[in-house]
């Protein structure tokens, strides 16, 4: 296997564009889509919508092309509105000549049209959520407004295209391998599975934990942050909500007075809430979970639903193969079972130690995620040039 500096010297000769499906906050595919950057800092950017500012300079520091989505109304605030347009969008973005498209996806930019002959290599987030898996999550009763009774006039066609633009698509990477089992029951395609990057060095353990539990996330339904409201109103313990998104009101209407919800937070401030917190939970299924591993670098325990790349990042008590463990696990998706996982790790605390926590979240640092991606795109190209 060829070393990071010869894999990134190898590849840093092809002629290679980035697709991502917008741009619009720092969240874990933006942090996939910067790593892609640091590979190839030359390589120009497509997208179906881009706020200035919202993401990192090293992703705003290069050419960023935008489609019709850009100039639509309200399209910065309201662009999810759009999502019946967005299959024509990422169509007619046009792609320059080159060798290799990659694209980072979780909504419609693997249906981008590369320019023949270049390889597409789509890293897949997710199949279409919306569409597929978490549809009444976002559509079901209660749901999405007036885009709930819109949405059954799309869904057939979206459904169709997103399995059409599969074809475009020569090679697909899966975050987990909970999602490249998902890319083979939808689409009927393999994928390799290499974990995204998280800066784990940016975090260390506190000397001793706070009254408080922590969720990290966008605030949109199939993250379920309500069932962590629900368990903690329930139990009185003081839980901290970091992140914004759609749900915010909602879940504020729900919250007692021992929840806080702080909005957007810097790393630094995100850092030290990490690891002074008691715990943190993830009561989503979710395709991977950038934020189990970002507390787990910390040093603090993760209590996570039992489902989705969840089990492929943290250790459970009780672990079969007799590993350190990282945190426990709640089985059935109800405030009741998170409450019941929250009892059970207060009594369990002292098996967790910070430091092995620490030594299980470094396995998916940025560096390791730079060196597989290169080597998978150095010999891609290779025996693409035999």
């Amino acid at each position: 296997m060829a070393d990071l500096p010869q894999a990134t010297e190898a590849l840093r000769r092809l002629r290679v564009v980035l697709v991502h499906d917008w741009l619009t906050g720092m969240r874990g595919g933006e942090k996939v889509l910067e790593a892609l950057c640091r590979l190839f800092p030359q390589a120009p950017l497509y997208t179906l919508l881009h706020v200035p500012g919202s993401v990192s300079r090293l992703i705003e520091d290069r050419p960023i092309h935008t489609s019709f989505v850009q100039g639509l109304p309200l399209a910065r605030s309201r662009y999810r509105h759009y999502l019946p347009l967005f299959p024509r969008a990422v169509e007619s973005l046009k792609l320059p000549s080159c060798d290799l498209v990659i694209s980072t996806s979780h909504c419609v930019a693997k249906g981008v049209l590369p320019r023949y002959p270049a390889l597409h290599v789509s890293y897949l987030h997710t199949p279409m959520r919306y569409v597929w898996d978490l549809y009444e999550d976002y559509f079901g009763p209660g749901r999405g407004g007036l885009a709930r009774y819109a949405m059954p006039l799309f869904r057939r066609r979206l459904q169709r295209w997103d399995m059409a633009s599969c074809a475009r698509v020569d090679h697909f990477l899966a975050n987990s391998r909970h999602v490249a089992r998902r890319i083979a029951r939808h689409y009927g395609r393999a994928a390799q599975v290499i974990p995204p990057p998280v800066e784990t060095t940016r975090f260390a353990p506190a000397a001793a934990a706070e009254d408080y539990y922590l969720v990290v996330s966008a605030l949109v339904p199939y993250k379920r942050l309500d069932l962590a409201v629900e368990a903690c109103n329930l139990s009185g313990r003081r839980l901290l909500v970091v992140g914004t998104g759609p749900e915010e009101a909602r879940l504020r209407a729900l919250a007692g007075p021992n929840v806080e919800f702080l909005g957007w937070q810097s790393d630094e401030a995100l850092a030290g809430l990490y690891a002074r917190a008691r715990a943190f939970l993830f009561p989503g299924e979710e395709d991977f979970g950038i934020t189990p591993v970002e507390s787990m670098a910390a040093g603090r325990p993760v209590v996570a639903l039992a489902r989705g790349g969840a089990l492929e990042t943290v250790v459970g008590l009780d672990d079969p193969q007799d590993r350190r463990p990282t945190g426990l696990f709640f089985h059935k998706q109800e405030a009741g079972a998170l409450l019941a996982a929250l009892d059970e790790l207060e009594r369990r605390l002292d098996q967790f130690d910070p430091q092995a926590l620490v030594e299980h979240a470094a396995q998916f640092d940025t560096r390791h995620f730079l060196e597989r991606m290169a080597c998978f795109l150095t010999q891609l190209s290779q025996t693409r040039g035999r």
